[in-house]
């Protein structure tokens, strides 16, 4: 080969390996669609929403050449979860992942043969999303809670906060898959501790505003709050409500107490969100959903806010201090 002949060689294999390349991660790129009850942040990256595209980067993913995400923001709206389900079916996306279990029954209307993964729930197994934590079956895989498991010892972490405490009100959204579990547990945790357990139900934030009225200046009460699509959007109004009448409050989730809650004793949905990059993985990778174990987690959470417990007047004991993962100053 003569030499012009051999640099024309190299030039145009140069020039076209690009272009190969482009069309090799065109090919590869895939679309996600997150569902999630929250509203759109100012900056994802810095929310707890940043918890799955961090997981991603931490597997070797790139965001906008291996995959893009087609989020869903339901601004505490459930309704809107089946037409955003509806759309991302129709644009193809080639798996799910919910931040809410609420998310759950619409995106199973849509379809049977997406590959879904639960970013956060509770038992679901009872809620009748999944067969079994070992083997899923359908479509549907990913993370649960064990916040249900957790209430007994989140009421009696609140009773070595709180001196003398005697009642407690169970802050419950009806329409979360999560809640009928939790309040088995608790009740029962209640009845062996002679708690008075009160359960009060909230489907939006005019309820929240009405149910705090009615506590505001009760002595020897308590707020535990079960984590649910409208609870957790209204997080820092309902931190804000205990703290102005006073009332110590418990939740499972970090992300109320960042918001002003008073403890949590449970986990963080950062964490379920980089964990639920795992699951997406496997799937790329060629995994059945209905085989991948769903996963609960190993280790739960105390996390104290010092600054909220000044303004309730409480004086924290120092077992709980020294045993907290994380004191919010």
């Amino acid at each position: 080969m003569r030499r012009r002949e051999f640099i024309a060689l190299l030039a145009g294999t140069a020039a076209a390996r690009p272009l190969a390349a482009r069309a090799q991660r065109t090919a590869k790129l895939r679309r996600i669609g997150f569902l999630t009850s929250a509203a759109r942040p100012s900056s994802i990256e810095a929310s707890y929403l940043s918890g799955f595209p961090h997981g991603m980067r931490e597997r070797g993913y790139v965001e906008g050449r291996d995959y893009v995400i087609e989020w869903r923001f339901a601004d505490g709206r459930l309704e809107r979860f089946a037409d955003f389900a509806t759309e991302l079916v129709r644009l193809k996306v080639n798996v799910f992942v919910l931040g809410t279990p609420t998310a759950v029954p619409a995106v199973r209307q849509a379809t049977n043969t997406i590959p879904v993964v639960m970013g956060y729930s509770t038992d679901p197994v009872g809620s009748g999303f999944i067969a079994s934590l070992a083997h899923p079956g359908g479509n549907i895989t990913g993370l649960a809670s064990s916040q249900d498991d957790a209430a007994p010892k989140q009421l009696e972490l609140l009773t070595m906060a709180v001196p003398n405490l005697s009642r407690v009100i169970l802050l419950v959204d009806p329409s979360s898959p999560n809640s009928l579990p939790i309040i088995k547990n608790a009740q029962e945790a209640a009845q062996n501790a002679g708690l008075d357990l009160v359960r009060m139900e909230v489907r939006n934030v005019e309820e929240i505003g009405s149910t705090f009225a009615t506590l505001s200046g009760a002595r020897a009460v308590a707020v535990m709050v079960v984590t649910g699509s409208v609870t957790f959007f209204h997080r820092e109004r309902i931190a804000e409500l205990a703290l102005r009448d006073r009332l110590p409050s418990m939740f499972s989730l970090r992300e109320f107490v960042v918001a002003g809650g008073l403890m949590s004793y449970g986990e963080s949905l950062f964490d379920f969100h980089r964990r639920a990059a795992s699951y997406v993985d496997k799937i790329f990778r060629g995994a059945n959903p209905a085989e991948l174990p769903v996963e609960q987690p190993t280790q739960l959470l105390l996390v104290i806010n010092r600054k909220s417990a000044t303004a309730l007047g409480l004086d924290i004991p120092f077992a709980l201090l020294a045993g907290a993962d994380e004191v919010i100053e």
